[in-house]
């Protein structure tokens, strides 16, 4: 009987581009993971690797390296959280300087959803991730919930960071419900300042906040596109009230075999075609 191999999913990196001085790497842009968010999928049995990305400066090209080498080696991808998606990513300019976000980042991200979305390969989008995964798309942002979407409920809060929590309601019939049965509501973690504005192009709308925010997105496409602005990797399977992410990481690695077992028999198919 052949082995089964665990899966293998891409997360992509964080970029620090002004690292501290005490941290010794002078000049150096650094990429870089939350630990949490690769235990959480290694918990469920499949293997983490952050994916680097490549400048105009890096040793290996894209000449050499390219995108798609790292997605068909990989099962899926998991657009991890972080600083904001640039304005410029969505035909618009900051409100703020704060506000401007990491655009070398989005174009990064941008390159690697639409190859895992080429090869059919799913991806998840955590709080960041599913902003990107809604530009993307052709959607748009709230650039500040607070000053664009006022009298609203607080989404982030800098002293109580992942400890701040609001209720989410799923949308009637929405795919969440399913995953969740017998459930049309749950309390999440919020830290996110910036929410979906217009949705992209076959986006819907899983789940909301009390304040009509957008909460979890899924895609009508032909691959598996999830995305919640959540960090599901933050609640603990026993923590009491919170909703546990272990359906959502458990339906996307699903969704990574099926793409797996049909690259496997696509890949049979022109085989023995060749073969005649």
């Amino acid at each position: 009987m052949p082995r089964v191999y665990p899966l293998r999913i891409g997360l992509s990196a964080r970029l620090m581009h002004r690292v501290p001085p005490e941290l010794g790497f002078r000049d150096k842009t650094l990429q870089y993971l939350e630990q949490s968010l690769a235990h959480w999928i290694m918990s469920h049995g499949a293997l983490a690797f952050m994916v680097p990305t490549l400048d105009t400066r890096a040793t290996a090209r894209r000449a050499s390296i390219r995108v798609r080498d790292y997605v068909h080696a990989l099962d899926g991808l998991v657009l991890q959280g972080g600083a904001d998606v640039s304005p410029e990513s969505y035909g618009e300019k900051p409100l703020r300087p704060e506000w401007g976000g990491d655009r070398l980042r989005d174009l990064y991200e941008l390159d690697l959803f639409w190859e895992f979305v080429i090869q059919k390969k799913p991806v998840l989008g955590i709080c960041r991730g599913a902003q990107l995964i809604n530009v993307a798309m052709g959607g748009t942002l709230y650039q500040d919930i607070a000053e664009r979407r006022p009298g609203g409920i607080r989404h982030v809060d800098s002293d109580l960071y992942d400890e701040l929590q609001h209720r989410i309601v799923f949308e009637p019939r929405a795919h969440l419900a399913q995953l969740y049965l017998g459930s049309s509501e749950g309390r999440v973690s919020s830290i996110h300042h910036q929410a979906l504005k217009d949705l992209g192009s076959g986006i819907r709308v899983e789940a909301r906040a009390e304040d009509g925010v957008v909460e979890a997105i899924g895609w009508e496409g032909g691959s598996y596109v999830f995305g919640v602005q959540w960090h599901p990797e933050f609640h603990a399977p026993d923590a009491e009230g919170l909703l546990d992410g272990s359906p959502i990481i458990e339906e996307f690695l699903q969704a990574a075999r099926r793409a797996g077992d049909s690259a496997t028999r696509s890949g049979a198919r022109i085989s023995a075609s060749t073969d005649g």
